[in-house]
């Protein structure tokens, strides 16, 4: 994968290195923090300030604890005849003003406050941004930006290469309904020649690869992880099921559904049932007998009826 920086600024430090080893978690770039770093000083003084205006106090409640007073005489006054009712009810209604007047610079500091701690969350976290370690264990493949250079966010920085593995199997449609987790299997790589290496079936994935329309297995392969390299290709043969007590023959030994048999010195060719199949072998339902010989070497030279003195292979 690329590696990018979700932020852009200049790379201050990098341990980036053509073919350095990393662990997850380690750190690989630094970009430079200077500038965010008193932007964020400054957010936090405002804050501190703010919170210390609101531990004051506000005018308003001095205000409304004197129209409280200012209205309780009031209404003294209007029960002993002195101030009529309208006059009581105009000072009532200034009080409910005031009221709701504190009520909202409740409000609008509570807001200021969240607003402040929301703004230093959303920079912290900027800051932590510009820290950019490594994703996933991994080996540095290429490296394009160094300490010195200036960055856009999302420009790609390096090339890290996982030292883990998945070994992937696509299985097409009438294959893939009788695969579960746990099968054993066999897997032939090409760049390794006929090595065979066992695995197991960990992983189904349930949706088929829309160009190929064939469905993905993830494979745990008995294999020197060194000896996986990124895009290598082979095939893979998932034990589905299994039958004793069969005929099996080499894969090489079968022409669609013809197999050469050595009668008496002479060959025969004869139409077989196939059934499993699997990287080396075949099953053989009938048409060949268990002990027949079948010819498995430069099947191209040989037709029906030639005489021919059998090695057998074992």
């Amino acid at each position: 994968m690329d590696l990018k920086s979700e932020v852009g600024g200049r790379v201050v430090l990098s341990e980036l290195d053509a073919g350095a080893h990393f662990n997850k978690n380690d750190v690989l770039v630094q970009i430079d923090t200077s500038d965010l770093e008193l932007e964020i000083e400054r957010i936090e003084s405002d804050y501190l300030a703010a919170k210390d205006r609101i531990e004051v106090g506000s005018s308003i409640e001095l205000d409304l604890a004197s129209a409280q007073e200012s209205l309780e005489i009031s209404r003294r006054l209007m029960r002993s005849g002195n101030l009529s009712e309208a006059e009581f009810r105009k000072q009532e209604r200034s009080v409910q003003q005031i009221e709701q007047k504190l009520k909202l610079e409740e409000v609008n500091n509570r807001q200021l406050l969240a607003t402040f701690e929301n703004t230093l969350a959303q920079k912290r976290r900027q800051l932590a941004k510009m820290r950019i370690t490594a994703p996933f264990e991994c080996v540095v493949s290429e490296v394009y930006a160094r300490p010195g250079d200036l960055i856009g966010a999302n420009s790609p920085i390096a090339l890290l290469i996982s030292t883990s593995r998945t070994v992937e199997a696509r299985i097409s449609e009438e294959n893939f309904s009788n695969l579960a987790l746990g099968q054993t299997a066999s897997v032939r790589f090409l760049g390794y020649g006929n090595d065979q290496y066992n695995a197991k079936v960990s992983k189904i994935l349930p949706a088929a690869d829309p160009e190929t329309l064939r469905y993905i297995v993830h494979l745990e392969v008995n294999i020197d992880p060194v000896k996986l390299v990124p895009g290598l290709t082979g095939e893979v043969s998932i034990i589905t099921a299994e039958r004793n007590g069969t005929t099996l023959i080499h894969r090489r030994a079968l022409i669609g559904d013809k197999v050469m048999v050595v009668n008496d010195g002479t060959i025969e060719v004869r139409t077989v049932d196939v059934g499993y199949e699997s990287l080396n072998e075949v099953e053989i339902l009938e048409g060949i007998e268990p002990g027949e010989l079948v010819v498995t070497e430069e099947l191209d030279l040989f037709r029906n009826g030639d005489r021919v003195n059998p090695v057998e292979r074992k």
